[in-house]
């Protein structure tokens, strides 16, 4: 009889191979729990910020002071004040040119006649530029100078408010001028009286001089204090009168044997005044011509003070004179001061000055 051996339960060997795959997932497990573990503190680790300190050597220059030169206290810091920056200037205003040259032309003769006191010739010359021209700024401020100067002031006032109304675009510089004659009104001569005025005049007469006689006027023009006028529109008029060997009372009108120069230019009203110095000679004649025609002697002269071509103050001497004023003073037929007779030269007189002062040397 056969014995065979006993063989080992199936079920023991089979339990093995379970505790093989639990223990392998584990250690599996445990490795992902050790990864995930790692990438979670890494992560934190980067959101921290890390200050990094280093030492930088740097080498500090220290300067002995001196015997002879103490050494100075620390400098506080300076604060450095810059200037602030002016804004842009602004671009000054011009005159527009007359667009049509013929226009200009004209309105540049009109300039001349109208300066020379030719008033027709100047008129006649802006009609025809304004026919060329006739939205032009520059004729219709010119047309109001005209008109002011002969004193239609509606017609002038007329031409600036055309000037007026085309503003700073289509004007210009003209707007501000039209504005400033329309804002200001016009200024007429009656306006003068009691602002300008002549002073005593004063008259110096010498029978004697060499070469004839010689008369010399100081003629004063007064203005009141903060007046302002225009020193371009002051005239003085001096007509001189001679008694000839016969008796007779003439006018001069040899206009050669006058001279005259304003004392000092330009005007500053030092004092309140400015004065006029006139030289009338009157040459010596021989015997035969005076025989002649008659002696000749210094008579008088009449004095008028004009502003805009209208008379404001007279003075006559002798007064007979004052009958012969073609065109009476505004004020009256004259003055009735009486002139002042000096009997020596004023200090600052030089007969060898010429009528106008010399020019500056370059």
């Amino acid at each position: 009889m056969v014995f065979a051996k006993p063989q080992a339960p199936p079920a023991k060997r089979l339990s093995v191979f379970p505790v093989a795959c639990w223990i392998l997932g584990l250690m599996a497990f445990t490795q992902l729990l050790v990864a995930g573990m790692a990438l979670a503190t890494r992560f934190e680790e980067s959101r921290q910020v890390r200050v990094v300190e280093k030492v930088v050597v740097k080498s500090v220059i220290v300067r002995l002071p001196t015997h002879a030169e103490p050494s100075a206290p620390p400098a506080e810091p300076s604060v450095v004040s810059r200037p602030p920056v002016p804004p842009p200037a602004p671009t000054p205003m011009t005159i527009p040119q007359i667009a049509v040259p013929r226009a200009e032309r004209l309105v540049n003769e009109s300039r001349v006649a109208r300066v020379a006191g030719d008033m027709g010739r100047a008129i006649v010359k802006l009609e025809e530029a304004q026919a060329h021209a006739p939205d032009d700024p520059g004729v219709h401020y010119e047309l109001g100078l005209v008109h002011e100067q002969m004193g239609v002031f509606d017609t002038a006032a007329a031409h600036y408010e055309k000037v007026f109304q085309m503003g700073v675009s289509g004007a210009g510089a003209l707007y501000e001028m039209a504005a400033a004659k329309l804002r200001d009104g016009f200024e007429q001569p009656a306006d003068m009286l009691g602002k300008l005025s002549l002073g005593r005049v004063r008259i110096f007469n010498n029978p004697h001089h060499e070469g004839g006689q010689r008369v010399i006027l100081t003629i004063p023009v007064q203005k009141g204090p903060a007046e302002q006028i225009d020193v371009a529109e002051i005239a003085v008029s001096v007509i001189f009168f001679n008694r000839t060997s016969k008796g007779e009372i003439i006018q001069l009108e040899d206009k050669k044997w006058v001279t005259e120069q304003w004392v000092t230019l330009p005007f500053d009203w030092a004092g309140g005044e400015e004065n006029l110095r006139m030289t009338y000679t009157i040459p010596s004649q021989d015997h035969p011509t005076e025989h002649l025609f008659g002696g000749r002697t210094y008579y008088g002269q009449v004095v008028s003070l004009l502003y805009k071509d209208e008379v404001l103050d007279v003075q006559a001497w002798p007064r007979d004179l004052a009958a012969r004023i073609p065109k009476p003073p505004l004020n009256g037929p004259g003055d009735t001061m009486l002139p002042e007779f000096q009997d020596k030269l004023p200090p600052d007189f030089d007969p060898q000055l010429p009528l106008l002062p010399a020019l500056p040397l370059k």
